[in-house]
Formats: structure tokens, C-alpha cells, sequence
């Protein structure tokens, strides 16, 4: 018997730590069977088991050896959920989150993001602005996973996510229905002039190659990032983070 077969579910997928996990078992999520590590003791781990046994799932108690395989050796802080694999949204469905918040709509678009981490930042920074949806591809790029739930610290519960199989064909579509997309270039405008309102789509590049060529030439305008320092490039969850605020501060102004 396979170590999947021994969870229970073929396509079980992990969420990760603390937080996630009271997040997961706060949420709608379908969680086949919590493994919690022998010695692990706390107020939230006492929080984790309670919620767990409101739901009457099967706690396992492991040594944390078993943890850490089923975590690839991440920081699970002794805790792992198994759960069902992470439901992808549609189009439609972040159309219909920004009509239920009685918000034009406010999109981020990833080209080929590959580092978990930095999508799992990204999707933290992303529900604390109020981005309606997230869009990636289905290929090249990193999907949902137990790494970026974790580092999402629970976001991933509340930004939905559709992956498509040509971002190219999506923008064109968004625009079609009214949307201005945006993207960034060095020599764009200064983000710190943009206006966010009304229904847009920003689209942040590949942690190495930025923005994909086919892309660039569909946005509506490019945005730049200045910076003085002797590095000039930031993180892509950085960048993401400063750009999504601005379009915050814009769509929610003081006064």
C-alpha cells in the first residue's frame, strides 16, 4: 500500500504549520486526516484539536519523522492536514467575488511564477488588499501547493485562483469585458501615479525574465518601480506587494 493509499486519498495534497491548519479547518476545506506530532503541545495546537474534533476528523498522532516526509522537510511546526487537492476558481467566479463585494474588479495576472514562497507572499498580500482573483497558468509556473498555502499563512482559503492555458487569450478576453490591464517595464510610468479605480488587471513577470514579450505588448500601460540603490530589481512577492498597495491607496483614498 502506497503512503497515499494509507491517508486515505489518492489526491491529497498538505497544508502546512500552524496558522494554515486553523485557517483549513476554519474554512470549507475538504481535510481528510490531521497528523499531529506526538509532543506537540500549546494553545493553538489545543485550538487545532478542538476544531478538528468539531469536524470528527481522524487525528493522528506521529513521531516527527512522519511530519517532516509528508512536508518535504518544510517548517510544519507539528502539524499537517491532509487535505483534498486545492480547488482552482474560474474566470467567472473572480468576476463574481468583485459583483458580491459591490467592487469593480481588481485582478493579478502571473506570468510563470515559480517560486511557492513567492506565490504563496504574494496570495498574503493579495487578500490583505483586496485582490478579487488571481490568475496563472496551467504550465511553467507553480501551482497551489502545500508550500505556497503555508507561506499564504492562510490566504489561500480566501483569494480565489483560475488557471488558464494561454494568459495571452485571457487578457484579450478581460479587455473585451472592459478591463484595463497593466503591467511593468523600467521605463514605465511611476507606479506611485497610478490610478487603480475602476475594473483592472495587473500582471506581474517571472522572477527572472519579468514579463513575457507576448504579453507586454497587450497591456493598456506599463509601471515602473524607481529605485537609487545599487540593485536594481526586486523580488517578484516585493514588487507584487508595492504595486497591489498603490492600487489600494488609489481605490481607497484618505478623506
Amino acid at each position: 500500500m502506497t503512503e497515499q493509499e494509507q491517508n486515505g486519498n489518492e489526491e491529497s495534497e498538505f497544508v502546512i504549520g500552524r496558522h494554515p491548519a486553523i485557517a483549513a479547518l476554519r474554512s470549507k476545506q475538504e481535510i481528510n486526516k490531521v497528523f499531529l506530532q506526538s509532543d506537540a503541545k500549546g494553545e493553538i495546537i489545543d485550538e487545532i484539536v478542538k476544531l478538528a474534533k468539531r469536524r470528527d476528523l481522524v487525528i493522528q498522532n506521529s513521531p516527527k519523522q512522519k511530519l517532516d516526509q509528508l512536508s518535504q522537510y518544510e517548517n510544519h511546526q507539528g502539524i499537517v492536514l491532509a487535505v483534498a487537492a486545492f480547488k482552482y476558481a474560474t474566470i467567472d467566479d473572480l468576476f463574481e467575488n468583485a459583483k458580491q463585494k459591490q467592487e469593480d474588479p481588481f485582478f493579478l495576472i502571473l506570468d510563470n511564477i515559480e517560486d511557492p514562497h513567492n506565490l504563496g507572499s504574494i496570495m498574503r498580500t493579495a487578500d490583505a488588499v483586496g485582490v478579487h482573483g488571481i490568475i496563472i497558468p496551467k504550465r511553467r509556473a507553480v501551482g497551489l501547493t502545500a508550500v505556497v498555502a503555508k507561506t499564504s499563512t492562510g490566504a489561500i482559503e480566501h483569494v480565489p485562483v483560475a488557471r488558464v492555458t494561454n494568459l495571452v487569450n485571457t487578457i484579450n478576453d478581460l479587455k473585451k469585458d472592459g478591463m484595463w490591464i497593466f503591467g511593468t517595464d523600467m521605463n514605465g510610468t511611476d507606479y506611485r501615479k497610478w490610478n487603480a479605480t475602476g475594473a483592472v488587471g495587473l500582471i506581474i513577470g517571472n522572477e527572472g525574465k519579468g514579463i513575457s514579450p507576448l504579453l507586454q505588448k497587450n497591456v493598456d500601460e506599463t509601471l515602473s518601480i524607481p529605485m537609487v540603490g545599487h540593485v536594481q530589481s526586486l523580488n517578484a512577492s516585493v514588487a507584487a506587494s508595492l504595486l497591489m498597495y498603490q492600487g489600494f491607496n488609489s481605490r481607497h483614498p484618505l478623506g
